[in-house]
């Protein structure tokens, strides 16, 4: 081997072994710097807007709920101090509960007759509740009748993005302790403000065969 060949052979060797001992330091500094990395907390997460209108189970039981709560409510109210605090009680209740903001309600309660028998407005829904509506005339206020507990009992839900459906039977109580149960298939829509309103609403009494 020439002179040329063995110093060209001993500077390739010398710059193999220099980039070989520059790697070593990175290679042991590696798994350092993932387990810092892994520790970090990620800056976009905290800062990313979600939205998510996916109604929940616990959300239309919560729901269904508060629907008896009210209806509770508002008999005791009349009970205890009259017909005005009733209306007022049921007037605000309906708005919190019922999407008559977003639009006409399918609503149909149990006890109401033709050619008034579904209630697609706000002031139709109020004289189901409490009466004293002459626009109404045979409406004598279901929520008026001494009712004290009301039992949600559901025979299926689904559940579909913003939007709920309930079908069961709701068994009410009223003050002497007699129960009236009815039919009941409810649909809860999510608003923009995140809250379950009920855009369907049907009532009937369970058929009795002749």
């Amino acid at each position: 081997m020439s002179p040329q060949s063995t110093s060209r052979t001993a500077v390739q060797s010398s710059t193999r072994r220099l980039a070989t001992l520059a790697v070593v330091p990175l290679m042991l500094a590696a798994p350092a710097l993932a387990l810092a990395k892994s520790n970090a907390a990620p800056a976009a997460a905290a800062t990313t807007p979600v939205v998510n209108t996916t109604i929940t189970e616990a959300e239309v039981l919560a729901a269904q709920r508060a629907w008896g709560e009210a209806l509770v409510r508002i008999s005791t109210e009349f009970d205890q101090s009259g017909l005005p605090k009733a209306k007022a009680t049921a007037a605000a209740i309906i708005d919190a509960a019922y999407g008559y903001q977003m639009g006409p309600v399918l609503f149909k309660p149990t006890l109401t007759q033709a050619p008034q028998t579904f209630r697609l407005t706000r002031e139709g829904a109020l004289a189901y509740f409490v009466g004293d509506n002459p626009a109404f005339p045979k409406d004598t206020g279901f929520a008026l009748k001494g009712w004290r507990q009301v039992e949600v009992n559901n025979a299926g839900i689904h559940i579909h993005g913003d939007v709920a459906t309930t079908m069961g039977k709701v068994t009410i109580t009223n003050k002497s302790g007699q129960k009236t149960t009815v039919d009941k298939t409810w649909q809860f829509k999510k608003d923009d403000a995140g809250q379950l309103r009920i855009v369907l609403h049907h009532s009937s009494l369970p058929y009795s065969a002749p």
